[in-house]
This record gives structure tokens, sequence and C-alpha cells, in this order.
């Protein structure tokens, strides 16, 4: 999945029609093999323990809410011929370098489950840099390629992006709304280059206190192997 394929799945977590089709702004990607020379250490995926997912590559730790459900594999499966458009676009067909992975996908209940308020739900993912020509800091991706998914995704632009603080770790945040027939959406997004990896962490939420709770879980320690 692309970072910026995020937005795709957070609108694929809340939406009462959950099998509608999502898409996301096309770009250059690089060939294979220039990736693979520039990504760096291999990907480490982390483990889900109880209620906590631990990353110890990538230095950071996120709390799940008890009862929410798991769907991390769901949203890796690829399958080049597959047609199939529940899935958010960029989890489809192709190699772990060219369409990155998600680290982890919870929902407060199951992503096809009709429900009248919002699916909220946390995805962290993570893919080569070199995925965006030119990018030197995390703040360009929010800026930029997630904004623009984002807004072809129908979500506005909730205010300026801005560094959002997370312990000792500042990292650029953008936050976006999106009207529902019922509810308002809310969706928030951290990133961060590392290793040169980017790894963003997008929250989905039905109230501004729900989303600061889901973030609050989201804590950084040092990171294995700088």
């Amino acid at each position: 999945m692309t970072c910026a394929g995020l937005c795709s799945a957070s609108a694929f977590a809340q939406s009462p029609d959950a099998g509608a089709a999502s898409s996301s702004s096309s770009k250059s990607v690089p060939s294979a093999a220039s990736k693979a020379r520039k990504a760096g250490p291999a990907l480490d995926a982390g483990t889900l323990s109880g209620d906590v997912y631990r990353n110890t590559a990538f230095g950071f730790t996120c709390k799940v809410p008890a009862g929410w459900v798991e769907r991390t594999e769901e949203m890796n499966e690829s399958d080049d011929d597959s047609q199939d458009t529940s899935q958010p676009q960029g989890t489809r067909g192709g190699t772990e370098e060219k369409r990155g992975r998600v680290l982890l996908a919870v929902f407060s209940r199951p992503p096809a489950a009709h429900g009248e308020d919002v699916n909220a739900s946390i995805v962290i993912a993570a893919e080569s840099a070199a995925t965006y020509p030119g990018l030197t800091d995390a703040a360009q991706y929010v800026v930029g390629p997630l904004t623009d998914a984002a807004k072809a995704q129908g979500f506005h632009v909730a205010g300026e992006a801005y560094e959002f603080t997370v312990g000792s770790k500042t990292l650029p945040r953008a936050d976006f709304q999106k009207n529902m027939a019922r509810h308002v959406v809310r969706e928030a997004t951290v990133a961060m280059l590392a290793k040169r990896w980017l790894v963003t962490f997008t929250f989905v939420a039905g109230t501004d206190d729900d989303l600061d709770e889901l973030m609050e879980g989201l804590s950084f320690g040092a990171a294995k192997g700088k």
C-alpha cells in the first residue's frame, strides 16, 4: 500500500458501504531495482501482543483498544489479477517494495460490518521513501501526497498541517474531516522518515475526544539499530 493510500484505508474502515471502490492519486514510481538500492534495511513488521503493537526497529509502540478487531493480514493480501475493490487501492498486486506494507490495521468493528456510528480505526503503514522522488522530510509528504489523497476521497482539510509532539519526538500532522449522512468522520495522520522508510500513523474516530484518546496510545522509545 502506498502511504497516501491510507486515506483510502480509513474511508474503507468507516463507510457503511465498506465494499465501495477506493482510489488514490497516481504517481511515477521508480523501478524495483532502484528502490531496492535505496530502501536500506528490510522492513520490520513488528508484533501485536495483547493490546499493544510494538515495532522495535522503528522504536514505537501503539496501544489498541480492548475488543477491537485486527485486519492487518487482510489489508496486505495481494492478487495481481484480482478485481476485488473492497480492498483499498495499493494493497492489490505488486511486491512489498512497490506497494509498501500495512504494519497494523485495527478497527472498532469488522470493516464490512454495518454500523450507525464511525468505525474507528488505527492503520500504520510503511513504504520506501524512494517511492516519492525528491522527498527530504515527512512534512513534504503530509502537505503533498497525503493531503491530495485525502481530498480525492472526499475529506476536507481541518486546518493547516502542524508539528505534533509524541514524547520526545515531533512529527508533522494533518487533520481531515468527512461529512457522512449521520456523522462526521475525523481523521488524523502523522508521518516520519526513519531508515529511509516513510511510516504513517492514521487514526480515525467520530469525535475529537475519541481521536485524541487513540493518539495518546502512540509512544516512542529508542529505535533499534539506528
